[in-house]
């Protein structure tokens, strides 16, 4: 803005202002003025931060589909190719469509994808008798993907089951791996509480009975809590989120593979040390983005990161599992300063 004094500034100049204000880009306004408030943006992140010209086209995502291994896997994509790659990993009970606003958030200076694994979104559903539901094909699914794009590097955004996808990823591929943002993603034990009891009573002796306690958790009532539960203001939270996700868990056998998928959660904990050697080795740069009011997910998951990784961006957000829903206004403009700094050519 101007420097001049109050008493230069006229009548014209008010109205300029407020023309102006309504023509301001919603995204790039919303992102300055956080970081300008807590102190962190570098003066040229702030002008970067600036809104666009009125004549700047939107952000285009593109939705395409790639064939791996027999299985069609839906992914979204947007912004430039020879951008630094950002992976955007989904959690349980949706698809990539948890990233739908995220996406052109980032995309006019990184080339970022997220994809659909199977038996979610827009990806094939293979039948259970062929395909296995497991964390290591999902993981498997998703490198090939990235090969087929010919991407060798790339940030993660891991989010729910989005941390045993990622977690695969790096420990193949370490030098791949050039930042992480972690959103309500486990990776130590001290982050399953209460709520996978009936999970790990599953676990324990893959019963029938055991496995039909667990059919409530992709009822409606259920979608709808991850989406509510811990959000101070659910009016922020757009309802057709639980909408879609439950239409896709309503397809006929899809409460199979869940129930498939929530056995093989176990594979993850004895990866856990692996991963948290990891990240001792390695020290990828790494954003906490954690929704403290999370049940599933709760915030003893998130303060170990430290013990790890002592350079750790650490936010503790006030909301619940799916913070991105009632929190970018905070979350976004973190994530940018991130990877601006951390990623950014």
């Amino acid at each position: 803005m101007s420097k001049r004094s109050n008493s230069e500034v006229g009548m014209k100049k008010d109205t300029h202002l407020t023309s102006t204000s309504v023509a301001l880009n919603r995204r790039r306004f919303s992102l300055g003025l956080p970081l300008l408030a807590a102190g962190a943006a570098a003066p040229q992140e702030v002008v970067a931060a600036k809104a666009p010209s009125r004549d700047e086209a939107p952000i285009v995502t593109y939705y395409r589909t790639k064939t791996i291994d027999g299985i069609k896997i839906f992914y979204r994509e947007a912004g430039p190719a020879n951008a630094p790659v950002v992976l955007l990993l989904h959690g349980f009970p949706t698809s990539s469509h948890m990233f739908r606003n995220l996406m052109p958030e980032l995309a006019d200076r990184y080339h970022v994808i997220a994809p659909d694994y199977p038996g979610y979104g827009q990806s094939d559903m293979p039948d259970r008798a062929t395909f296995s539901y497991t964390f290591d094909r999902f993981g498997e699914l998703v490198d090939g993907l990235l090969d087929a794009l010919g991407v060798k590097r790339y940030a993660m955004y891991v989010m729910d089951y989005g941390a045993p996808v990622g977690w695969r990823l790096a420990l193949k591929h370490p030098e791949r791996i050039t930042a992480l943002i972690v959103q309500n993603g486990n990776a130590y034990e001290e982050g399953l509480k209460e709520f996978w009891d009936p999970i790990k009573a599953y676990w324990s002796d893959h019963s029938q009975e055991h496995r039909k306690a667990l059919y409530v958790l992709v009822a409606p009532e259920t979608t709808k809590f991850q989406y509510t539960d811990g959000v101070a203001d659910v009016s922020r939270v757009d309802p057709d989120n639980w909408v879609h996700d439950q239409a896709l868990l309503d397809r006929p056998g899809n409460a199979e593979i869940q129930m498939d998928l929530f056995y093989d959660y176990r594979t993850n904990l004895p990866l856990y040390p692996q991963v948290q050697a990891y990240f001792r080795k390695h020290q990828p740069p790494t954003l906490i983005v954690w929704g403290k009011n999370d049940k599933i997910f709760p915030a003893d998951g998130a303060y170990p990161y430290r013990r790890d990784l002592p350079k750790v961006e650490f936010h503790l957000i006030d909301t619940g599992h799916f913070a991105l829903e009632d929190k970018a206004d905070e979350i976004v403009p973190l994530i940018r300063h991130f990877l601006n700094r951390k990623i950014a050519s």
